[in-house]
């Protein structure tokens, strides 16, 4: 049994539902308690939770951060809200200089079981600082995981599993996402946790793989109804859902079918995520590929304000269509 919720609903009841199940676990970041956030993902936590479960920081991220990081070696479970991914770089040392090497510096002596999230995405006209995709730049230091859920279900099922884990987590949402509905099982049947590092299949195919994580997903199933629709291409859509760990064996598993691949990500293309899964496939599924890997990322350029030019700056439905069918 299942019942419809918004992306940001179902974030909100993977919250609760953590706060419920962990004494140890509390959220904090800017606006994220009194004002019930400032997407209101939190929105009634604070007033349910109270200000030692549930409250507001100043206006800095390597602070709280930082002060989280802290906390969480001695027993507490952060979970901490960037008002935007892109405010990372000042606070840059705590998260990978630190929260990624605690572990091991300290030859496991001390665990860092921090969640950071927020989102990290462009497509809302506010300008290059805000609008940053840095999936792959944490993706890149070991000791890191990284999730970017694409549908409510996953949105609660990454982040309460994101909350158990004893490594940092970082949760890269997207803000156009929030407002998106879908099923999502019933607290009833019991916990919905999606593991770490375990891809879906989120439309069966057999004439050409789409790889995708986030929102990038939801352009690949709109695409892939299209290619049926006015092409007969029946494609498949991966989605990563984990960054780090990366799923490569349903990467592999899907291209072997479909003998085709074509790789979706809003990040900018040197050195992407889809950079990274195309090597993968490159190295160990080459004799599999019937045409040459391509790939749909962000226009390589900061993110543009204006509304009506950005939208054709990262990945949508129609660049997609047009990269399968350049493949003859």
């Amino acid at each position: 049994m299942s019942r419809i919720l918004t992306y940001r609903e179902a974030l909100r009841e993977g919250l609760d539902e953590e706060l419920a199940h962990d004494p140890n676990v509390v959220l904090f970041g800017e606006e994220v308690a009194q004002y019930n956030g400032a997407y209101k993902v939190t929105e009634g936590l604070w007033k349910k939770w109270g200000s030692k479960r549930v409250f507001d920081t100043p206006i800095s991220e390597a602070g709280f951060i930082g002060m989280g990081i802290g906390a969480s070696m001695l027993g507490v479970r952060p979970v901490m809200e960037l008002m935007f991914w892109s405010f990372h770089s000042v606070a840059f040392d705590q998260l990978v200089n630190n929260a990624a090497c605690v572990r091991y510096m300290s030859g496991g002596l001390c665990n860092c079981p921090i969640v950071i999230r927020g989102p990290a995405n462009g497509g809302t006209n506010v300008g290059a600082t805000h609008s940053h995709i840095p999936e792959a730049l944490f993706a890149a230091f070991p000791g890191l995981k990284v999730c970017a859920p694409a549908t409510p279900a996953d949105a609660k099922g990454l982040i309460k599993s994101a909350i158990r884990d004893n490594d940092p987590v970082y949760v890269m949402e997207n803000t156009l996402l929030y407002g998106t509905t879908g099923e999502v099982p019933d607290p009833a049947l019991g916990d919905h946790l999606v593991p770490l590092g375990q891809a879906e299949i989120k439309r069966q195919g057999t004439d050409l793989s789409l790889i995708a994580h986030g929102r990038s997903v939801i352009h690949c199933l709109a695409a892939a109804d299209t290619l049926q629709q006015e092409h007969g291409i029946n494609c498949e859509v991966l989605d990563l859902r984990s960054i780090r760990p990366l799923d490569v064996e349903a990467i592999l598993a899907t291209v072997r079918k479909t003998n085709r691949a074509v790789l979706v990500d809003e990040s900018k293309p040197f050195g992407g995520v889809s950079a990274m899964v195309g090597m993968l496939i490159q190295e160990h599924a080459f004799d599999s590929l019937d045409a040459p890997i391509q790939r749909v990322c962000s226009i390589d350029a900061p993110a543009i304000y204006s509304p009506h030019i950005e939208p054709e700056q990262l990945p949508n439905p129609r660049r997609i269509v047009e990269k399968v069918l350049s493949l003859g």
